[in-house]
């Protein structure tokens, strides 16, 4: 970096306004006046200023003082530097009040189903509120909230290997999904041993939805169905259902719009649906600031009416043994 380009970075913000002042009164006399100093320190402030810049800031006139093209630079300089301020302090006033700001929200994959929603709710009412969105899976969303990635995260299980702070805001139904047509569709007298020998279509290891299909049959041997898929995808899982591949235990809110039409339906087993909810989680020593604090507010107060309506509508057997 040159001699010249290293001095101009050294400009101070207080020798910039005594050029704007002396552009403004036109005398030295005046603009030392209105700034406090002494005549002498700002002429010396100014000839400071055009020996860095190595060139006049000011002709003098029988007017006064009047800025050279030098001298309308530094106040183009000040300008510009009063608008970021003036930008900045808008910006922080609009932070204060919750009506501005960035939320970076962690989902697992299975909320995706309904968080654009609760967004959606939200930006309607704090429009100037810009919310990043990261969708991945159950550990993938733990390190993310481990690691100070996220503002808070959705998920059905909460992790507890480190201090968390987590609020309930709605249902999470687990169920049992098959294709129209399957033997054991309509059927009510259905126990765990009865799927024993169904193929079944199962999550990732360590994803919320897999530890509850461990707990749920644990005990009973499975079969895994003879399709090599990523397991990983809701959606992959739900189209080889469709194809009668097998079955799987998903949660309904990923299945509600497949339900509705009749391209799935649910099994009636006793335990089923296991009831879970949904959890806001954040870090317990994370401080939200006033755009998360307003999106975890809405969560809790508006968040459940975002979720499909698949338990309230009928969808969920109204014979299923919990």
């Amino acid at each position: 970096m040159s001699a010249e380009k290293s001095a101009m970075r050294n400009l101070s913000l207080k020798q910039l306004q005594a050029v704007a002042a002396v552009a403004r009164l036109g005398t030295m006399t005046r603009a030392a006046q209105e700034l406090n100093v002494t005549s002498a320190a700002l002429y010396a402030r100014i000839r400071q200023l055009e020996e860095e810049a190595g060139l006049l800031l000011f002709d003098r006139t029988p007017g006064g003082l009047k800025p050279t093209d030098a001298g309308r630079e530094m106040l183009w300089a000040i300008d510009s530097i009063n608008t970021v301020l003036e930008t900045c302090t808008d910006r922080l006033r609009t932070l204060r009040g919750a009506e501005g700001g960035r939320v970076a929200l962690g989902v697992v994959s299975t909320a995706k189903y309904f968080a654009p929603q609760v967004i959606a709710g939200f930006v309607k009412k704090h429009p100037g509120v810009e919310i990043s969105l990261s969708v991945r899976n159950r550990g993938q969303t733990v390190e993310a909230l481990r690691g100070y990635e996220i503002d808070f995260a959705l998920m059905g299980r909460p992790p507890r290997d480190f201090p968390i702070e987590a609020a309930t805001f709605g249902p999470h139904p687990i169920v049992l999904i098959a294709p129209p047509g399957h033997p054991l569709a309509g059927r009510t007298d259905l126990n765990r041993e009865d799927l024993a020998d169904q193929p079944f279509f199962l999550r990732e290891e360590g994803s919320g939805t897999r530890m509850v299909f461990e707990e749920f049959m644990s005990g009973v041997l499975v079969k895994r169905a003879p399709l090599d898929i990523d397991t990983g995808s809701n959606e992959t899982i739900k189209q080889a259902v469709m194809a009668g591949l097998g079955i799987a235990l998903l949660s309904v809110h990923s299945v509600a719009a497949e339900l509705e039409s009749g391209r799935l339906v649910l099994l009636n087993v006793r335990g089923l649906p296991i009831r879970r909810d949904w959890y806001a989680v954040r870090r317990a020593d994370k401080v939200l600031g006033p755009a998360a604090s307003a999106v975890w507010s809405y969560l809790m107060s508006e968040g459940a009416r975002s979720l499909p309506g698949v338990a309230q509508s009928g969808l969920v057997p109204a014979g299923a043994r919990a």
